[in-house]
Order: structure tokens, then C-alpha cells, then sequence
């Protein structure tokens, strides 16, 4: 089968098309015809040699898809799980995705939500499940309270935008342009904050602090996200895009009665992620389906350009999902 090759860590022109053998189906697995896969940050990472593959992972770069099933393993129930040859999903990966098949554990099965595109829906299990599992099974984010996404205008940000928006929450979000800016209060943001020139700790801070601060910078910004926090807020950390050590102040975090969480999607066991897909199909998908949440593509690309797709997502120009067709 097709699928992206990495000739070693590196920039972007490591990246090929070329022969690989099929995945083996396993037991509790389906195996999927891919349709369409989508560019993640920690694509870029593990491109680069940052991000390793947990133990049992494919090599190959892809945390998403979308297609068909066109196997179903050992030990899957087509009854009692509700999966079949034919029928059209997506899925949350441990990776794989940049391919032409892959294996599924059969808890990382969605379906397509009605009105979204099979191509389209290859945009949505990440942030769908990264955002609905720390905003609300992590975070509690409680209708009323307010919400601080940093970088609302990518993938993550526009998702954790119009859920909580959804959701009745009051969104705070930061970008770095005005065409980004506009994009975010178009999917409901609130209040919008340039970052080059705009500084979010007085913004919260005059509103009485933020409940729950969405980051995906890390170190650059942990301090000033704890001076944003309002009395027992809540500080979810998904990203180091500004580094990974930096100081915490302890007597500040105590007198905000805050909490500092680290999460990672990837790495979670399979009965976990299993959980959260659920979790989105309950919660989510309804969204998508009565238009309140809807996937925000950049642009799609067919999987020979994937080297420009992660040109594009480090030049960090592109507003919601980079999408690769097969």
C-alpha cells in the first residue's frame, strides 16, 4: 500500500510517498480503506524526532482518518459493537494515519456525522476528542464560566471555540492576526485578543480571571496563565510549542486555589480513548449535526503534497485543519 515515508528526522522534505507493507488486523480491531487523514502539530514533532511512538504504534505519522471498513479482526462483534465491512467511519489514531489502510482498535471507531463529508470528517476525531476530553471530562467547564483558548484560529482552537460556545460558556481567545481574530468571534468567541499587541492577563484579570485556560504554548506562558486564572481555576496544559521548563510559583497557584494539568491524548490505553470517542459521539456529534459545530478546514491536499501540508502548519498561517486526500 501508499503511505508517507520518512527518510530520518528532519524537515519537511524527509517526507515521501512510497510502498509499505499492510497492517496486520489484530484482535479488537477493524482495518479502514483511508480516505483522508489530517496534519496535527504532533505530526510535525514526531517528523522531527521529538514525539516517539508508544510502544505497539505504527511508525508511520497520522493521529486521524476517515474511510471505509474493509476488515474486521478477531474478536470484534459486529453485533454487539455495531461495526461492519462497508460501513464509513472515522477514527482516533495512535498513528498510521498517513496512509492507505489502517488498524483500528474498534473503541476508536466514529461514525461520520450526518452532513459532514467523508472527506471532511477526517478533520475532526483529534480535535474533537482532545478538546471535549480536557474542556469537559478534565476541566469541567461549566456553562457561565469563562474560557481562555490560546491560538483559537488552528484546529484545536476552533473546535474548543464553538463547543464551548455551544455549551454556553463565555470565550476568551488570543490569535496573533486580524483575519484570525475575525475568524474566532465568527465561531463565537466573545472577546477576541491579539497577542502581538494585547495582553491577556489584564483582559482576564479585569473580567474576574478565567475558570479554565485551554494552552497549548506551555512554559513561555505558565506564569501569566497563572496570573489569568480566577480563584479555583483550572490551567489545562496540551502543548509545548513554547518550551518545556519554566517556573511555577507555588504561592501564586495557592492563592488562586488553582490547578495545573498536563494531559496527552496519545499515549492513554486504548480502553481510555475508547471512552472519549463515546463520550464525543454523545456529546458532539449532535453539535455537528444541527450545524452549531462545524469542521473548519484550511485547505485540502492530496498525500503527495504532504511536505507542503507541514510547511503550512509551521508557518502557522492556516485557520482550523489541514486535510491530505488519498
Amino acid at each position: 500500500m501508499r503511505a508517507v515515508i520518512a527518510s530520518g528526522a528532519g524537515g519537511p522534505d524527509v517526507l515521501s510517498v512510497g510502498d509499505v507493507d499492510e497492517p496486520a488486523v489484530g484482535p479488537g480491531e477493524v482495518l479502514v480503506d483511508v480516505v483522508a487523514t489530517a496534519v496535527n502539530r504532533a505530526d510535525t514533532l514526531q517528523r522531527q524526532g521529538f514525539y516517539p511512538v508508544p510502544p505497539g504504534g505504527s511508525e508511520i505519522i497520522g493521529l486521524e482518518c476517515s474511510g471505509t471498513i474493509v476488515e474486521v479482526g478477531p474478536g470484534v462483534d459486529t453485533e454487539a459493537d455495531g461495526w461492519s465491512v462497508g460501513d464509513e467511519v472515522c477514527a482516533l489514531l495512535t498513528g498510521g494515519g498517513y496512509a492507505e489502510r489502517v488498524a483500528v482498535p474498534v473503541g476508536q471507531l466514529m461514525p461520520v456525522p450526518a452532513g459532514v463529508s467523508l472527506v471532511d470528517a477526517a478533520a475532526l476525531p483529534e480535535v474533537a476528542c482532545t478538546v471535549w476530553s480536557n474542556l469537559f471530562m478534565v476541566a469541567g467547564l461549566r456553562p457561565g464560566e469563562r474560557l481562555l483558548v490560546h491560538g483559537g484560529a488552528g484546529g484545536i482552537g476552533t473546535m474548543a471555540i464553538q463547543l464551548a460556545t455551544a455549551l454556553q460558556a463565555r470565550v476568551f481567545t488570543t490569535a496573533g492576526s486580524a483575519e484570525k481574530l475575525s475568524v474566532c468571534a465568527d465561531l463565537g468567541a466573545d472577546v477576541i485578543i491579539n497577542y502581538r499587541d494585547g495582553d491577556f492577563v489584564e483582559v482576564l484579570s479585569a473580567e474576574g480571571g478565567a475558570d479554565v485556560i485551554l494552552d497549548n504554548m506551555g512554559a513561555k506562558y505558565l506564569a501569566r496563565n497563572v496570573d489569568a486564572l480566577a480563584t479555583s481555576g483550572r490551567l489545562v496544559i496540551i502543548g509545548m510549542q513554547g518550551g518545556t521548563k519554566a517556573e511555577l510559583d507555588i504561592a501564586a497557584l495557592l492563592r488562586k486555589r488553582g490547578a495545573v494539568i498536563a494531559t496527552a491524548l496519545r499515549s492513554r490505553p486504548v480502553e481510555e480513548k475508547a471512552a472519549i470517542c463515546g463520550e464525543v459521539v454523545e456529546n458532539v456529534w449532535p453539535l455537528v449535526v444541527d450545524g452549531a459545530v462545524v469542521p473548519v478546514i484550511h485547505t485540502r491536499l492530496p498525500l503527495e503534497e504532504v511536505a507542503t501540508a507541514h510547511r503550512l502548519m509551521e508557518d502557522s498561517g492556516h485557520v482550523g485543519k489541514i486535510v491530505l486526500t488519498l
